[in-house]
């Protein structure tokens, strides 16, 4: 399935390849070109998803004496977990190590242009009358009706303000005008919350999953923008020693069809912009850069490069997570996260053609391509 023409149209998700074919003939390549450490990382990442359980990790890192075993227990694996898997897997190796990916599939697509030679648009570009027609009359996309259109919704929950000052992060009122704005450029009535515990986040929720409207919508965005950790948002009550948390599978778990089936078979986008510090230190992410250009300022490649990744979760969920743990999210107090700068320039310029999986790949390459700028001060 795939999700194209976010504008008037949001027909969503993903069109999955044949990609167990495209697994079982890159496996003897694979196996002699990945590396050790990209192979945890890519067990992590399957993990994360769900697609392994932690006796398949285990096995593949107790049973094999060497990388290549390594390597050929988790691909094996992968392939017999069918076509879901296998993309998943490809999706994942394009994240962790864009050289290998290169190297194994060097007929996938083409990358999009550089960031810094495109023209990005800071309005939504509609869908055209043909684009509309094609996208209706496809049948590997979800169908809108206008009904459905009239039906959508959307969470926006953000958390500047905290119990601990120093915890305040200032440039998030830029991050939820941007969201607000993207959201209902793409006609998704708004419930927004701000500053709740994560006690509240937990009502807000809950309360979500009554909306009268999810009968009739046809997707469903959540976007939550706070501090965090590791799989956790933190509420705003959040102290070193009285830890105010709320788990990000709480998510997935409110929203499936187990407890809400209003949602059964509709696309759900998952987009939580919170930085994640390593340990017991929170990390603030209210960096603040002297550049006043519109364009923000960039910082290390690496550390940006490993900002964040998105992952299909479950059937119909498709997540965007800002920040690994120890890295920051980076934010100028006048223009809001660089996160979402660029997930609202992306979706205003590209969604009315591209499927979300393309769009949030072409937010991952902007990161990577952007050129380095004045440093940021990191306060912390």
């Amino acid at each position: 399935m795939s999700l194209s023409g976010f504008s008037e149209l949001f027909f969503f998700f993903i069109v999955y390849f044949i990609a167990d074919k495209e697994i079982s003939k890159v496996r003897s390549k694979f196996v002699e070109k990945v590396s050790k450490p990209i192979l945890k990382q890519l067990l992590d990442d399957l993990l994360e998803d769900r697609l392994l359980n932690d006796g398949e990790v285990e096995s593949v890192l107790e049973d094999n004496t060497n990388k290549a075993d390594m390597a050929r227990c988790l691909i094996d694996i992968v392939r017999k977990k069918g076509t879901r898997g296998s993309k998943m897997l490809i999706d994942h190796i394009k994240t962790r190590d864009e050289a290998l990916h290169a190297e194994l599939f060097p007929d996938s697509q083409d990358q999009p242009a550089s960031p810094t030679n495109k023209t990005w648009s800071n309005r939504l570009i509609p869908v055209s009358d043909s684009e509309r027609t094609e996208k209706m009359n496809d049948p590997d996309i979800y169908k809108v009706s206008d009904k459905s259109l009239k039906s959508r919704v959307a969470l926006l929950i953000t958390n500047r303000n905290f119990t601990d000052d120093n915890l305040t992060r200032k440039g998030a009122e830029k991050d939820e005008e941007n969201m607000l704005n993207l959201l209902r450029s793409l006609q998704y009535e708004v419930v927004k919350h701000n500053d709740l515990t994560a006690k509240d986040i937990d009502k807000a929720l809950l309360e979500f999953t009554r909306h009268p409207k999810l009968k009739e919508t046809d997707s469903v965005f959540v976007v939550i923008m706070s501090h965090g950790k590791r799989g956790l948002i933190l509420g705003v009550d959040h102290k070193i020693d009285k830890p105010d948390e709320f788990p990000i599978d709480t998510i997935y778990k409110y929203l499936g069809p187990n407890k809400c089936s209003k949602l059964m078979d509709k696309p759900k986008v998952i987009i939580i912009q919170a930085c994640r510090g390593g340990g017991h230190t929170i990390v603030s992410d209210s960096v603040v850069s002297d550049e006043a250009s519109h364009r923000p300022a960039s910082p290390t490649g690496g550390l940006v490069a490993d900002s964040f990744r998105y992952v299909h979760k479950e059937k119909d969920f498709i997540s965007l997570l800002s920040s690994t743990p120890d890295t920051v999210s980076y934010r100028r107090e006048d223009s809001g996260s660089f996160l979402i700068q660029y997930i609202v320039e992306v979706f205003n310029t590209c969604s009315h053609k591209d499927d979300i999986d393309e769009l949030f790949r072409k937010v991952y390459i902007f990161f990577r391509c952007l050129p380095l700028g004045h440093c940021l001060n990191c306060c912390v």
